[in-house]
């Protein structure tokens, strides 16, 4: 990110009136550097303005996001991905993953929720609400890696049994999108507790953050 440690946002929409919004619900909060409304407008703001992250609608004249996606990846690696779009369908989902995004969140999502995933994008996380993220983990189990990056490490079977019960459970809880505070609900502990597990399933797996963690427990299917 920029050296303030304010995310410097680009926003792809057709609608301006969504483009405004978006702006209005992140605020001072990140730097909006560019917005488009249309696929080649977006590839050429994009490439531009070199944002830390790109807000991106999957439906988009001139081929959509994943065009947009495909014509920059390569060329602009450090650039992340969040797909935010009205469509929850899996196969919106799938493909958008698959082209490189980093996350996809719906636009029912709150303006807090939505700082947060831009915010953890920019800091190298994958976020996705828990019902998208089943397609995406789906998708892993049939067809091997969905994302273009190469897969973390497998873990071996010996790190799995270093795990105790409750570990497991909030290990396949973070993988699959939940938050600290969701998971503390489901699992009736506290947000302290949870971290707590969470520091000490990264450090038995040998796995440094919560997207190596989804590559992992996908290819190991234990979700």
């Amino acid at each position: 990110m920029s050296g303030s440690g304010t995310p410097r946002v680009f926003v792809v929409d057709d609608h301006a009136m969504v483009r405004t919004g978006v702006r209005a619900e992140l605020g001072d909060a990140v730097t909006v550097v560019g917005e488009a409304p249309d696929a080649d407008s977006a590839i050429a703001g994009i490439r531009a303005t070199r944002p830390d992250v790109v807000l991106l609608d999957v439906h988009l004249p001139g081929g959509g996001g994943r065009a947009v996606l495909e014509a920059l990846r390569a060329e602009l690696p450090d650039v992340r991905w969040l797909a935010l779009s009205v469509s929850d369908a899996a196969e919106d989902v799938i493909a958008v993953i698959r082209a490189g995004a980093r996350g996809y969140v719906t636009k029912t999502i709150s303006g807090p929720d939505l700082l947060d995933a831009v915010r953890r994008v920019a800091d190298g996380d994958v976020v996705f609400s828990p019902r998208l993220a089943g397609f995406v983990l789906d998708a892993f189990a049939a067809g091997g890696a969905v994302a273009p990056e190469p897969a973390a490490e497998e873990a071996t079977d010996p790190g799995l049994d270093l795990l105790s019960a409750r570990e497991r459970e909030v290990m396949q809880l973070l993988a699959r999108g939940y938050t600290y505070r969701e998971i503390g609900s489901r699992l009736f502990i506290s947000v302290k507790t949870v971290e707590s597990h969470a520091s000490n399933v990264l450090r038995k797996l040998q796995l440094s953050n919560r997207n190596e963690l989804t590559r992992w427990a996908a290819t190991n299917r234990l979700l």
